[in-house]
């Protein structure tokens, strides 16, 4: 008798466990929100795109991010904050935003610091570049990985620059934290920290005389309308850094947080590859719309002129200038 009972409730709990599986609905999927500054046809954001295919690949298709570009999130410094407290889980933003938040960060903005974008690539890829997207964790974010940003330039909207002076009394827009207020000012321009969405109307507007930025972003923000003189002073290599929200990322467990930071390095190369492509590009279309280009032969004078950037630094970024002037 008990042996047909055991028997009976063995099959009855079988029966409701294969009821409960075919009626049960499926794992909702984890839904991230990635922040882009840049439009959709840019190479950051297109990277963006990579990143969120290798995530929902390799997962499975149990984690999906959602890439929202062209600022449609906010400017960087509101998704930073966003960031901060879990709001948005992913942003892809400028190095000099996240400096405001972790200062050592401003190391690698210093001018003319880099012999060339390979050397800046060696730096990145190597135990420096991992220690510093690391340092990021003190401010709530969580580095995940590099972008290339090429090379930044000045643009103006009523005369070339063909010589520091030029700058003199100039308001140039700097971006919002970093080195980059006292570079301009080193040149003698004057430095207008501003949101990379206001540029647009403010050279329009007359506000400011000109920016300064790469000749990708110049292209795609559309900057070369309304201010059509740039001058290859390269004076900077800023990466781009993608950072994740230590809130958001909390509730992922270390596995998917360990995928989620092997998909955003293994983008870098994708996106390297998108950048390059687009410069070219970029420099095609601005020339055709009559961009007047003029490139700097003679870097020294500007060279010359932020040495006082450096020596204003305090001990510990001149320490990482040091470490990245070494690597070979």
């Amino acid at each position: 008798m008990r042996s047909r009972k055991a028997c009976f409730s063995v099959t009855a709990a079988m029966a409701l466990a294969a009821a409960l599986a075919a009626g049960a609905p499926a794992p909702q999927p984890i839904e991230l929100r990635l922040a882009e500054l840049h439009p959709a046809d840019h190479p950051t954001a297109q990277a963006d795109y990579e990143f969120a295919r290798l995530v929902r690949e390799r997962s499975g298709g149990r984690i999906l991010v959602s890439v929202y570009p062209d600022s449609v999130l906010g400017q960087e410094v509101a998704v930073l904050e966003q960031l901060q407290f879990g709001a948005i889980d992913i942003a892809r933003v400028s190095l000099s935003a996240v400096s405001v938040y972790v200062p050592r960060l401003g190391a690698l903005q210093m001018p003319y610091l880099y012999e060339d974008e390979g050397h800046m690539w060696r730096v990145l890829k190597g135990d420096l570049g991992r220690e510093l997207l690391a340092s990021v964790s003190q401010a709530g974010f969580v580095g995940l990985g590099w972008f290339e940003a090429g090379a930044r330039s000045f643009y103006t909207a009523r005369k070339q620059v063909l010589v520091p002076a030029d700058l003199k009394g100039m308001r140039i827009r700097v971006q919002e934290g970093g080195v980059m207020a006292d570079v301009v000012s080193a040149f003698g321009g004057i430095a207008v920290p501003k949101a990379f969405g206001e540029v647009y109307s403010a050279i329009q507007s007359g506000e400011i005389g000109g920016a300064e930025n790469n000749a990708s972003t110049y292209y795609t923000s559309n900057h070369y309308k309304i201010a059509p003189f740039f001058t290859l002073t390269e004076h900077a290599r800023v990466p781009e850094i993608v950072v994740g929200s230590a809130v958001g990322f909390a509730s992922l467990t270390a596995a998917d947080r360990a995928l989620l930071a092997e998909a955003a390095m293994d983008t870098i190369d994708f996106q390297r590859a998108a950048w390059e492509r687009y410069e070219k590009v970029a420099a095609e279309r601005i020339r055709e719309a009559g961009v007047k280009i003029v490139k700097i032969a003679d870097l020294r004078p500007w060279r010359n002129l932020v040495s006082g950037v450096y020596a204003k630094q305090p001990a510990d970024i001149r320490a990482i200038i040091e470490r990245v002037r070494s690597f070979e």
